[in-house]
């Protein structure tokens, strides 16, 4: 295998010393305010101008169908949505220092969707402040500083959760006090990925608690999409969390991105696994768009951390936000989200099997409901990752008017995972655009 590593952001991104500005204005304001920090998609950025439900139009008039942003899962610019979070702001946004109605009818109707030992609830602005919330509470309640996490996994990007993201490395890796184990798949574990993947994690206990780092956590995003997306066999993950508990570690479930009905087949991706995490952390598809994230947890967990810190979010439980978490619950439950993803999933699902049977460099398919991961491999070769093929299929489905994304270690898997309003004729529509994409490229 002569695939090297990516890094999560290099990945289907513009590199503007490899593909300059063109000339384009805007991008070259871009550039300029931003610098080394502003990350692109694509080879030739999109300059977007409006959105509606599961499409995307640019300043020049093209339609994108949006097969890449879990962020407005219940649709781009919901009306519900719209309407709730534009009456709340003309009515009310505060700090969360106040009492108001629809923050704690927002946290009742999110807890009824959780297991009911996770009580407390803690809303914050984005996944990585949730994630790095969760992992303070796991050392404080444990003792242990030591986290284990699959080898390509992202968490978010403050200092403490980059250091659990593998993924998010340019140069060098992960401390010392992290153990990475390889994703849940056949790959690394054969046919046996529930005893494999859980001796996996006991290895990385022990590994850990060798260098002096007792085990606190084990972090993992319940589909694994960072990874490559791995789903199966449904309740896989729950040896390995016992393994963990065995060693004196919690569970963190990072539902960022399988939370909210992704999977089809319940509202958070680690119900499939038929396991409880001890803490629970949520962002994205959360606010369909709107900044919010939060993290549930044992009562008696963030007891013991705000004992000695206390924890504070000036915008994380603003009434804008809540507005936003309400209408995002009801149009789940309303507009029967979840079943719509199951149906559409595996129509989705069954038709690039039927493109995989007549095109052998399309290696596995793997996922749940509306989050599939696909793999692209060099021709007759379905061990041999092709990342230079998948690079070149992204962009070409950019020219078919669809917009993707990439993920795994070596950046070969496309990440598939458009709105759950998705409809049979968008996901036919994808399935043509890919075929179209792979005979081109």
């Amino acid at each position: 295998m002569d695939a090297k590593p990516r890094q999560i952001l290099d990945m289907n991104a513009f590199d503007a010393s490899r593909d300059g500005n063109g000339g384009d204005p805007l991008l070259v304001r871009r550039q300029q305010n931003m610098g080394a920090a502003s990350v692109l998609f694509f080879r030739r950025p999109i300059e977007m101008v409006r959105a509606e439900g599961a499409w995307m139009e640019a300043a020049d008039g093209t339609r994108y169908l949006d097969f890449y942003n879990n962020v407005p899962s219940v649709g781009h610019c919901h009306p519900r949505v719209v309407e709730a979070v534009s009456r709340q702001i003309a009515t009310l946004n505060t700090n969360s220092r106040y009492l108001t109605q629809i923050l704690e009818t927002y946290l009742e109707r999110l807890k009824g969707e959780l297991p009911e030992a996770l009580s407390n609830v803690v809303l914050t602005c984005s996944g990585s402040e949730a994630n790095d919330l969760a992992l303070r509470l796991a050392r404080m309640s444990t003792g242990g500083t030591g986290v284990v996490v699959t080898e390509t996994a992202y968490h978010g990007n403050t200092d403490l959760v980059m250091q659990v993201s593998p993924s998010a490395f340019k140069m060098g890796g992960p401390p010392d006090w992290v153990e990475s184990v390889p994703p849940p798949g056949p790959e690394a574990y054969g046919d046996d990925i529930a005893g494999g993947f859980a001796a996996a994690i006991e290895r990385a206990a022990e590994a850990l608690a060798a260098r002096g780092h007792r085990p606190a956590a084990l972090i993992c995003d319940s589909i694994f999409s960072s990874d490559g997306v791995f789903a199966d066999p449904a309740g896989f993950l729950a040896p390995a969390v016992a393994r963990m508990r065995a060693a004196g570690g919690l569970y963190i479930a990072d539902e960022v991105q399988p939370g909210f009905a992704r999977t089809g087949s319940a509202m958070w991706g680690f119900t499939r696994h038929r396991v409880e995490p001890d803490i629970v952390t949520m962002g994205k598809p959360m606010g369909n768009g709107f900044p919010m994230a939060g993290m549930a947890a044992r009562p008696e967990l963030l007891e013991a951390f705000c004992a000695q810190f206390g924890y504070f979010n000036t915008f994380g439980a603003n009434p804008v936000a809540a507005a936003a978490g309400l209408a995002v619950l009801d149009v789940i439950a309303d507009e029967r989200l979840m079943e719509n993803a199951a149906r559409v999933g595996a129509h989705l699902a069954a038709g690039l099997a039927g493109l995989a049977a007549r095109d052998d460099r399309i290696g596995a398919i793997r996922g749940a409901g509306l989050f599939l991961g696909l793999d692209l491999c060099r021709e007759g070769d379905a061990g041999m990752p092709d990342p230079e093929l998948a690079a070149t299929v992204i962009n070409g489905l950019r020219g078919h008017g669809v917009l993707i994304g990439a993920a795994g270690k070596f950046g070969h898997t496309l990440k598939i995972r458009p709105p759950l309003c998705l409809r049979f004729a968008e996901a036919d529509r994808f399935v043509a655009a890919l075929r179209a994409a792979l005979a081109e490229a």
